[in-house]
């Protein structure tokens, strides 16, 4: 858990935590030079747990994704949930999870869905996969192992639902800072490109949505009908970013995985890494002419490039005319 002036909402968390039908083997906390109460109530939790608890109290003010990585490298068990300081978690949250990864050992990462509150708890009718698109045919292709090209755009995983096995520490971390995905995208992102991911289709915290949070839950995506599949990388990443931004990304990935290739199996990750970002490049660096753009567009339909990582056709007649 991080925390960070978190005191109003801070005793709600950590109540949820301890009734937790399978309690935590240990909490960690790093709290990010707190000026509220929000010390002394740590201490004061600390001090009553039955659970053993670690607190680092940071000497100077790290940002949460800093605080996070931090946090993260202070755990010791094998599998590592990460938790915000205003959220709810449901009782059976930990106990679901580890259901989940007690069904494989190549499976690294799980997450769900969460339901989206007001400060004071109340529903607000929303559910966190519905406001990030992270629709039917998308949670298929989690579950048929082609995680890495759903979790690319980075804002599938919310880090307050997610757990992650502590064998894929060293890929993940350190967090980079020039690229377009804070700690839990880039978390999860590493570990799909070497290990299996689980989304679990339930609620299983309250997402509290309140005006002194850092990230709250996107706006809801319009209603108009939304392209299907790994086609919609494209068109969801282009909403929310832009080719520049998801062309770091991959080139981080790819210098992250190389680094790792003698620990873990990288291959197919990096084979999908450079042929997105060969595709990326060609697109990005068209000729003005439209007639000279023609031989590398048919290049790319013909190797299907358009269609694993655009939508098709329709991608490649835009490039021609646009």
């Amino acid at each position: 858990m991080c925390t960070y002036n978190g005191a109003e909402f801070l005793p709600a968390q950590w109540e949820s935590i301890l009734a937790q039908s399978r309690q935590p083997d240990e909490i960690v906390v790093c709290d990010d030079g707190s000026c509220d109460q929000t010390r002394r109530l740590l201490e004061k939790f600390a001090a009553e747990s039955s659970i053993p608890v670690t607190l680092h109290f940071n000497q100077k003010n790290l940002g949460s994704v800093k605080n996070f990585e931090h946090a993260i490298r202070l755990c010791t068990g094998s599998i590592i949930a990460l938790s915000d300081q205003d959220d709810v978690w449901c009782n059976d949250k930990l106990r679901v999870i580890e259901t989940a990864f007690n069904k494989s050992p190549h499976i690294g990462l799980v997450f769900s869905d969460a339901e989206i509150v007001d400060e004071n708890l109340e529903p607000l009718g929303r559910r966190m996969w519905t406001e990030v698109s992270f629709d039917p045919y998308r949670q298929k292709l989690i579950a048929r192992g082609r995680a890495l090209e759903v979790l690319i755009t980075g804002w599938i995983v919310t880090g307050a639902t997610m757990a992650f096995r502590s064998e894929f520490m060293n890929l993940s971390l350190p967090i980079p800072e020039k690229i377009a995905m804070i700690h839990d995208g880039w978390i999860a992102l590493t570990i799909a490109a070497v290990a299996e991911a689980v989304a679990i289709d339930e609620p299983l915290i309250k997402y509290r949505q309140h005006d002194r949070q850092q990230v709250g839950a996107p706006a809801r995506p319009e209603s108009k009908a939304q392209p299907h599949g790994v086609r919609a990388i494209e068109t969801a990443f282009r909403r929310r970013n832009n080719t520049a931004d998801l062309q770091k990304t991959l080139e981080t990935l790819e210098e992250r995985l190389l680094a790792q290739a003698s620990v873990y199996d990288t291959r197919k990750a990096l084979a999908f890494v450079s042929a997105y970002g060969f595709h990326l490049n060609v697109r990005a660096n068209l000729p003005q002419r439209r007639l000279n753009r023609l031989p590398r567009i048919l290049r790319e339909l013909l190797t299907l490039r358009y269609h694993e990582y655009a939508n098709g056709f329709k991608s490649a007649a835009k490039d021609l005319v646009s």
